[in-house]
């Protein structure tokens, strides 16, 4: 499980773009989006600098991420 911190999220459209990022990497992960703490839970296989670098080329910076 990973979790990111996401800036620039704020309504549907972005939990999709965030989400579909993702998914592009590995489209099995599960993913939540919490637009109130700005947050993302992801669990997946694929590493966590992919992910992470999937969403920022989506244009949502990601401000802190870790392995949980």
């Amino acid at each position: 499980m990973y979790e990111l911190l996401v800036e620039g999220m704020s309504c549907g459209h972005c939990v999709g773009a965030v989400t579909r990022s993702v998914k592009e990497v590995d489209d099995a992960a599960t993913v939540e989006v919490d637009l109130a703490t700005q947050k993302v839970k992801i669990a997946s296989t694929a590493a966590l600098a992919d992910i992470a670098a999937a969403v920022e080329e989506a244009g949502y910076p990601v401000k802190s991420s870790s392995a949980a």
